[in-house]
């Protein structure tokens, strides 16, 4: 599964190839409701097909037929108002402004293909006077910029899910957190579940889990999930993941098991209590999820919601 930024430049790769005029807008500020975060992005070919988006689909579209009578220019800033934004289709209104880019470097689109086929990190910057741009290696935690004059977008993943174990929920989790723009690792010591790990993207760590916590994922950009059902290896992973700051910690299991591991933790690993309050246990979102699929969208939710809302707070 793609990522929305990787299916977009893959689709204006395509198009330009073709010979076909392209637009790129990008969203770099909004106030009030707004469907999609700042640095989402849109592209527009010049027969009004559209891939992406920053509001839904209708403002692209409206906007960019304006755009086209109105200018040749290189870069447009547009703001939209909460008006304009109903008008347009956007029924939640809310004010927007966008960036539209009308040349494109091919050359500069095949890097971050390849950049993020590769799960690397390259930022965009785009001078709005001028419209010149340029990648660079992006900043460890760097996240969307835009001062009125300068927007800097990072591409590539900024954010880790480190797996301990590579059987069927694995696999499905590791195809979301992949469409969610996570770098995705899985640590699998067994070498009959390694063998038959097909996902593309998510590689292969065969150390111990705790091990690999404390090589991969010590900080508060990754996330820790304990999948294996097997104590042995998910204990492991817990009990150094309870040392180090990862901002999501999660394993497998009923409300049955979730007690006997908690107890487990404390009485043989000597966990305190206040470092098990880390653990999300039961893993996921009650949603009443049965299958490995549907526990895998509930955990993605999960993580989802904690890594969100924390930014709120």
């Amino acid at each position: 599964m793609n990522n929305s930024d990787l299916e977009v430049l893959e689709h204006v790769e395509n198009w330009l190839a073709n010979g076909h005029q392209v637009q790129w807008v990008t969203l770099v500020r909004c106030w009030g409701s707004a469907p999609r975060p700042v640095g989402s992005m849109a592209a527009i070919r010049g027969d009004g097909a559209i891939i992406g988006s920053v509001s839904g689909g209708c403002i692209e579209k409206e906007l960019t037929e304006v755009h086209q009578k109105e200018s040749e220019v290189g870069v447009i800033q547009r703001h939209i108002s909460s008006e304009e934004a109903i008008r347009f289709g956007l029924p939640c209104g809310g004010a927007l402004e966008l960036v539209f880019e009308k040349q494109i470097e091919k050359d500069q689109i095949d890097e971050l293909i390849f950049a993020l086929r590769n799960r690397k990190q390259v930022c965009r910057s785009l001078e709005l006077s001028s419209g010149t741009t340029s990648l660079t290696p992006a900043d460890k935690g760097q996240e969307f910029e835009f001062d009125g004059r300068t927007m800097r977008k990072v591409f590539g993943p900024a954010w880790r899910l480190l797996l301990i174990g590579a059987g069927e929920l694995s696999r499905y989790v590791a195809e979301i957190g992949l469409a969610l723009d996570y770098d995705v690792l899985v640590c699998e010591p067994r070498e009959h579940f390694a063998k038959t790990w097909t996902v593309k993207g998510a590689d292969i760590v065969s150390t111990l889990p705790d091990d690999a916590v404390k090589m991969l994922a010590g900080d508060s950009t990754s996330a820790v999930l304990a999948l294996t059902h097997d104590p042995n290896l998910d204990d492991l992973a817990l009990v150094e993941a309870f040392k180090l700051d990862p901002f999501y910690v999660g394993a497998l299991g009923s409300k049955q098991n979730h007690r006997r591991r908690c107890d487990r933790l404390t009485g043989v690993f000597g966990v305190a209590e206040s470092q098990l309050a880390k653990l999300h246990g039961p893993i996921g979102l009650d949603i009443g999820s049965k299958t490995p699929a549907e526990i895998a969208v509930s955990i993605m939710a999960q993580i989802t919601s904690i890594r969100r809302l924390s930014k709120r707070n």
